[in-house]
């Protein structure tokens, strides 16, 4: 007994229930999309592409808000702040960059010792300073490479994993030792074949550093490589590369001063505040930045491409949706002298929109299902393959479905009221 049939019986012993009524206009709406299981793919085909696309764009922009915090992480550390002349996070004009280079006062070594005497209890300070030349040993060259002049107390302010040998120490620091921790790029390019580089020596600007460290491999950010770095005594670095002018100051809480990072920057701008001589109420004539800055600069980044990527990609489940609705108008005017039948014998209007709706809305949402799957396990295999971070995030999964779902009611609204609004003598001279 077919579903159309036992509707009909059964509303002649009286009312039929909702659920009855939805039961059978599931059975109805599984046969119809059996029977035609080829142009029911292909109507599915849409929306899978478009939830698949969300779902992959949405990955990508998680995935690089991901990345982005790991690699900040990485190259700033959780814990610390950087105070600059100039220190922005990002967003900055060219005339707020230049308005700050005028006003703001050049950071020294000796601003490094002042907050030292006046800190040194409660936060820990390292200069920072950074030039790019080559590296070489043996005849081999290892282009561009970072060389960073810090003090002893960075591995710790940064959180340096430092996973063979250690870091200078503080009188190697002082009597100025040409001694340097580099990075896996170095180990690997100057290296070649030496499990453990340690003890052995390599030049820069033509002078012998020897190794007494190596930093864990962490990868690129921000499209630059942060391996081919060696960090060097900042007592060695002003003494090949002079003392200049400026630099940075990388700083972090003592654990044992029990300060949070916010405290410990409240004490450092309070110092150079008076160093500076400066009056209450003035614009500090300095700048710092904090992880949480840097974060909060990317997450707007991507905030912003989000809201400009995800809906364009979207609009392809419309185009789903559009052919969801046209392949339901070709259905009811296939199905028009059955829908009569069941007019005939009885079926309301509401049973008629009811089985089209929920046509519409099983391929909709089968449609997001598969998408959903296919997102997934493409981001899986990227993430695989090529080493990239992407992630699927129950937002855009929620988003999908939602959507998917939102277009096969639109789209079968309008099919199943013309469906219902068939005069039934009408439908029955149908051919």
């Amino acid at each position: 007994m077919t579903g159309a049939n036992a509707a009909v019986i059964a509303r002649t012993h009286g009312k039929v229930s909702f659920s009855y009524q939805l039961t059978s206009a599931l059975s109805l709406a599984w046969d119809s999309i059996r029977g035609h299981k080829l142009r029911s793919f292909l109507t599915l085909l849409g929306v899978i592409i478009g939830v698949a696309s969300v779902i992959l764009v949405g990955s990508a922009i998680d995935g690089l808000g991901l990345y982005a915090e790991e690699s900040t992480a990485k190259a700033f550390g959780s814990e610390s702040y950087l105070v600059a002349q100039v220190a922005g996070a990002g967003g900055m004009t060219r005339k707020e960059y230049q308005n700050k280079l005028q006003y703001n006062r050049q950071i020294t070594l000796h601003d490094d010792r002042y907050l030292q005497s006046a800190n040194g209890d409660t936060t820990m300070y390292s200069p920072y300073r950074q030039n790019t030349t080559d590296t070489k040993r043996e005849g081999i060259t290892l282009e561009e490479t970072s060389i960073l002049g810090v003090s002893a107390d960075m591995a710790d302010i940064r959180d340096i994993n430092v996973v063979q040998g250690r870091f200078f120490t503080p009188p190697e620091e002082m009597s100025g030792s040409n001694v340097a921790v580099i990075g896996d790029d170095l180990k690997t390019t100057l290296f070649p074949g030496n499990d453990s580089p340690l003890g052995l020596t390599f030049k820069i600007q033509g002078i012998d550093f020897t190794v007494v460290g190596i930093v864990e491999k962490l990868g690129s950010a921000f499209g630059r490589s942060q391996d081919n770095a060696a960090y060097i005594p900042v007592t060695v670095f002003n003494r090949i590369f002079g003392s200049g002018q400026g630099m940075a100051i990388f700083a972090r809480p003592r654990k044992e001063s029990g300060l949070t990072m916010d405290q410990s920057l409240d004490l450092t701008r309070v110092a150079l505040r008076n160093r500076f001589h400066q009056k209450p109420g003035e614009i500090d004539r300095f700048d710092f930045v904090t992880p949480d800055a840097i974060r909060g600069f990317i997450d707007s980044l991507l905030a912003v491409v989000a809201a400009v990527v995800v809906p364009v990609t979207l609009i392809s489940l419309v185009v789903g949706g559009i052919v969801i609705m046209n392949i339901m108008l070709v259905s009811v005017t296939e199905r028009t002298r059955e829908i009569g039948i069941r007019k005939a014998l009885g079926a309301r209007r509401n049973d008629i929109m009811l089985q089209i709706l929920i046509e519409a809305i099983i391929m909709a949402f089968a449609g997001g299902a598969i998408g959903v799957a296919i997102g997934a396990v493409i981001t899986t295999g990227l993430t695989a393959v090529l080493g990239i971070t992407l992630r699927v995030t129950i937002f855009y999964v929620a988003l999908s479905v939602i959507v998917s779902a939102t277009v096969g009611i639109v789209s079968g609204w309008y099919p199943a009221l013309k469906a219902s609004k068939l005069d039934p003598i009408v439908a029955l001279r149908a051919e």
